[in-house]
C-alpha cells in the first residue's frame, strides 16, 4: 500500500469520508436531526399556544367588554329607579302635605264657624238681657204716659245699637 500516490490518497480520502458520512449518519446525524425536529416541534408548539393565548385574550377582552356593557346597563337602571323613587316620595309628599293642609283648614273653619257661634250666642243672651232691662225700666216709668214709653225704648234702642257697633 503506497499512499504517496495521489490515486491511492484520493482513494483513501473517500473512503475515510464515506465511512466518517456512514458513521455520522448513523450516530450523529439522527440525534442532531433529531434535536432539530423537536425544536422545530417545540417552535410550534409554542406559536400554537401563543396563538390560543391570542384567542384568549380576544375572548377575555369580550368578556371584558360585555360585563363593562352589563354593569352600564345595570347602573343606568339603577340610577333610573332612584330618580323615580326620589320623584314617588316627592309626590307622595307633596299629596301629604296637601292632605293635612287640606285638614288643618278644615279644622280652622271648624274652629272660626264654633267661635261664630258662640259669638252669636253670646250676642243674642246680651240682646235678650238688654230687653229685659229695657223692659223693667218701662214698666217702671208710667204706663199712662205713652209718649215717655215711646222714647224710653227708643233710647234703650240706641243704647243697644251702640253696644253692638
Amino acid at each position: 500500500m503506497n499512499i504517496t500516490h495521489p490515486e491511492s490518497l484520493i482513494f483513501w480520502t473517500v473512503l475515510v469520508f464515506v465511512i466518517l458520512l456512514v458513521l455520522l449518519r448513523k450516530y450523529a446525524w439522527k440525534p442532531i436531526l433529531g434535536a432539530v425536529k423537536s425544536r422545530e416541534t417545540s417552535i410550534n408548539d409554542a406559536l400554537a399556544a401563543a396563538e390560543e393565548a391570542r384567542k384568549e385574550m380576544q375572548n377575555l377582552k369580550a368578556d371584558n367588554e360585555r360585563i363593562l356593557k352589563e354593569a352600564r346597563a345595570e347602573r343606568d337602571s339603577l340610577l333610573k329607579e332612584a330618580r323615580e323613587m326620589k320623584e314617588k316620595i316627592i309626590a307622595d309628599a307633596k299629596e301629604e302635605a296637601q292632605e293635612q293642609g287640606s285638614k288643618i283648614i278644615a279644622q280652622a273653619k271648624a274652629a272660626i264657624e264654633g267661635e261664630k257661634r258662640a259669638a252669636l250666642a253670646e250676642l243674642k243672651n246680651q240682646v235678650a238681657s238688654l230687653s229685659v232691662e229695657i223692659a223693667e225700666k218701662v214698666v217702671k216709668q208710667e204706663f199712662s204716659d205713652k209718649d215717655k214709653q215711646l222714647e224710653l225704648v227708643g233710647n234703650m234702642l240706641g243704647e243697644v245699637d251702640t253696644t253692638l257697633n
